[in-house]
């Protein structure tokens, strides 16, 4: 397997995301969505595989629906997405997406949990590279065959399929999100959920407990109201 899979699963075995959390964090980005690509999902491809994952994840309507009104409000004009990279304990690079209305705010936080966690918080720049910004989608399997699937995406730019107990996964570059998700809807396949990760090129072992020096900072990072999303170059030690 590849590094899409082990990234799969380290993710899997420390989800951190509660029901209320992950309401709160597909709410901010529907709401990046509606003011990148405006609000009607047919001509905002975005927009639509957020919709597609809020189903998955029993979001209720009412709520999709009040953060797609909500992306017209003057309240969220001021709302981006910024990306702050810094190092963890032991030398662990880190990324955190947040979408926030008040970047000062925001940066203030995020550099007070680096600090308070004997981390250091990096320059624009400083530690991106070490990641690949990547688009997946996660489709059912039903009938179909893992090996002509691979060989089907292929050409749309996909680098990695493989299949879990959760269905197939079709992970490619962050470019070909588009394209990957057009020719999924054209097969007439149903798409469970979608969405972009950063997978570490390279990823450190550490022992038990430096693992939980670097924890208590995603921990912090993680509970912050404006963070979407935290990755990190820590290999994860397996659970007994």
């Amino acid at each position: 397997m590849g590094r899409a899979f082990e990234f799969r699963k380290a993710r899997k075995m420390k989800r951190w995301s509660k029901m209320a959390k992950t309401f709160t964090k597909l709410g901010r980005e529907i709401v990046i969505a509606v003011k990148e690509g405006g609000p009607d999902p047919d001509n905002n491809s975005r927009l639509r595989a957020i919709i597609q994952t809020c189903k998955t994840e029993n979001m209720p309507k009412e709520n999709v629906e009040r953060a797609i009104k909500k992306a017209s409000d003057k309240d969220t004009s001021n709302y981006k997405e910024v990306l702050f990279e810094g190092y963890a304990p032991h030398g662990i690079p880190i990324l955190v997406e947040t979408a926030t209305d008040n970047n000062n705010r925001t940066v203030a936080n995020i550099r007070s949990y680096f600090n308070k966690c004997h981390g250091n918080m990096g320059t624009s720049g400083s530690v991106e590279f070490m990641f690949d910004h990547t688009c997946n989608f996660r489709i059912e399997k039903g009938n179909l065959d893992i090996e002509e699937v691979e060989f089907e995406f292929i050409d749309y730019g996909a680098e990695e399929v493989f299949e879990d107990e959760d269905g197939i996964h079709i992970y490619g570059p962050f470019s070909s999100f588009g394209e990957i998700q057009k020719a999924i809807e054209e097969k007439g396949v149903e798409i469970l959920s979608s969405g972009f990760e950063r997978i570490p090129q390279v990823l450190k072992k550490l022992s038990v407990e430096q693992e939980e020096d670097v924890d208590k900072l995603l921990e912090k990072i993680e509970e912050d109201e404006d963070v979407l999303n935290v990755f990190h170059g820590m290999e994860a030690n397996e659970v007994e």
